[in-house]
């Protein structure tokens, strides 16, 4: 075998893998909820953000990453839980996951709304230990114009971030890579888009090792 080329590269990646799947089935615990920027932890670790649409398993996908069933848990009415919540990964920690509060507020009223951009914006803008922002998209939708906004406000933060399909499995196969595809060309449009888009199940399980090594790779870099 090849120590340079797509043999070495698929060894890496195979490696890196494994690596990200010993980190995920090792200690996972919550750290806190933070409503405000006051009280959001020191920034003592690398940090890998969730952010997306309310409704775009959010929860559900983290749960699947850390191989827990309710580590992270949906709020009962979309749009109402604005609080940025913290997970340690490892012992001694070596990675924190954020999940950031979900938008897209069909039900909340515009004072929640602008709760949220404060929150969201000054955190994006202010977090130097923050590596990458996962922007979860629903596969069965695709990219929706409240999207387009989180992509804008990530590009203006200066925040690196990657587009995650999620229920990959509640549509069929041609539907997906079309859906896919759209996903990648908004991707190319936006400055701070990692190019690749991740496919996901959080049910299936499908693209979680993948997943789970992305966000290893990223809070190494």
């Amino acid at each position: 075998m090849s120590a340079t080329g797509p043999d070495a590269e698929g060894l890496r990646l195979m490696a890196l893998e494994e690596r990200a799947r010993q980190l995920f089935s090792g200690r996972v615990e919550f750290l806190k909820s933070a409503p405000s920027l006051q009280f959001i932890p020191d920034p003592e670790e690398p940090e890998i953000a969730f952010a997306g649409r309310s409704n775009v398993g959010k929860s559900s996908l983290i749960n699947a990453i850390t191989g827990r069933k309710s580590i992270a848990r949906a709020s009962v009415t979309p749009g109402r839980t604005q609080e940025l919540n913290w997970f340690e990964v490892g012992n001694p920690t070596s990675i924190r996951l954020v999940d950031m509060p979900g938008y897209g507020f069909a039900k909340a009223p515009p004072k929640v709304v602008e709760q949220w951009r404060r929150l969201v914006r000054d955190f994006l803008r202010g977090r130097t230990v923050l590596k990458r922002t996962l922007l979860l998209i629903d596969a069965r939708h695709g990219v929706k114009p409240v999207d387009v906004e989180m992509m804008q406000m990530l590009d203006e933060a200066a925040v690196g971030y990657r587009l995650v399909l999620t229920k990959a499995d509640k549509i069929k196969a041609e539907e997906l890579a079309a859906v896919h595809a759209a996903t990648e060309a908004v991707a190319r449009k936006h400055i701070a888009a990692y190019p690749g888009v991740l496919v996901t199940s959080a049910e299936k399980r499908s693209g979680i090792a993948a997943l789970r090594a992305a966000i290893l790779e990223d809070a190494e870099t």
